[in-house]
């Protein structure tokens, strides 16, 4: 069941989006050392004061999985990745910090957007980036 519940959150972070608003990773691959740390970057604009941006992890033949959310006001984050996983959101990025990388951490990192729904715009819109991060 939890498989399914993963599927349908990822599936509704990426199924609509409005061109006003945008999530870019300017890294596409990374290549890092094993325990060194690393900050993948994640620009967004967003036409809500409260957007609320996504990261998911996407291991080789793994469907992607949650790992944290962030808005201004705070977030929430999976068990998983409480230790070594950092990010805050400012008015236009939400990096994301890896310490002490582990070969396990190759991957591709998706970074989401997706802005509160106004009245005028019921359906879930968003917008979705990916860097693919190789640790050796």
């Amino acid at each position: 069941m939890k498989l399914w519940l993963e599927l349908l959150v990822f599936a509704l972070v990426i199924a609509e989006c409005r061109p006003e608003d945008t999530v870019d990773q300017p890294d596409k691959h990374v290549t890092e050392a094993e325990g060194g740390s690393v900050a993948l970057q994640c620009k967004y604009t967003a036409t809500t004061t409260t957007p609320e941006l996504f990261w998911y992890i996407q291991r080789a033949n793994e469907i992607p999985k949650y790992m944290l959310r962030k808005n201004k006001y705070g977030g929430d984050q999976g068990t998983e990745f409480q230790e070594r996983f950092h990010s805050e959101v400012s008015s236009d990025s939400v990096p994301l910090l890896i310490k002490n990388l582990r070969v396990s951490d190759s991957a591709v990192y998706y970074c989401a957007l997706q802005p509160t729904v106004t009245e005028t715009h019921s359906a879930l819109t968003q917008k979705l980036s990916s860097v693919l991060i190789t640790i050796f």
